[in-house]
């Protein structure tokens, strides 16, 4: 299976925006592995600002801890890549927006990286929505860097888009 396409990204970004304006809510990101990509594809719809208050590229651990309130403990104690770290990026950016929901994304992009537990192309999603715990789905992607950075964009989307839809 090949890594998605900038038209299926956009696509996503767009569904996602008209599921966002039929509940009125608003969407931030948190974005480590994926760069600001979400940001981007979600951008690409005119309008989007109705919905997408913006988001955090978080790269670093301390972009986590000092942008979106990641504990430095909670870093230390599972890793950056994690599922713990996804739920709490995905609260910080809802919680920092002030917005009904928080997506995020940190994982292991490539060439280099992962480990025997954590192979390259690891990546968690989490989505965070006011007054619910969060969800993170863990996935396991194989493109190149590129590949893999747009299918955890694109699964980050799917996933804002089943909680919007589903309340899952």
């Amino acid at each position: 299976m090949s890594a998605p396409s900038e038209a299926e990204l956009a696509r996503a970004g767009a569904a996602l925006g008209v599921a966002l304006r039929a509940h009125d809510w608003r969407l931030a990101t948190a974005e480590s592995s994926t760069g600001g990509l979400i940001g981007h594809v979600i951008t690409m719809t005119p309008g989007a600002s109705d919905y997408y208050a913006g988001g955090v590229i978080c790269y670093s651990d301390l972009a986590k801890e000092i942008g979106l309130g990641v504990p430095h403990e909670l870093i230390e104690a599972h890793g950056a890549v994690s599922e713990e770290v996804a739920a709490a990026l995905a609260v910080g950016a809802a919680h920092r927006f002030d917005t009904e929901l928080g997506v995020s994304v940190t994982g292991i992009a490539g060439p280099e990286g992962g480990s025997q537990r954590k192979p390259l192309g690891t990546h968690f999603l989490g989505v965070a929505r006011r007054g619910h715990p969060a969800r993170v789905e863990q996935r396991v992607f194989t493109h190149d860097r590129d590949g893999n950075k747009a299918a955890a964009a694109l699964a980050a989307l799917e996933l804002a888009l089943d909680e919007v839809t589903t309340g899952r």
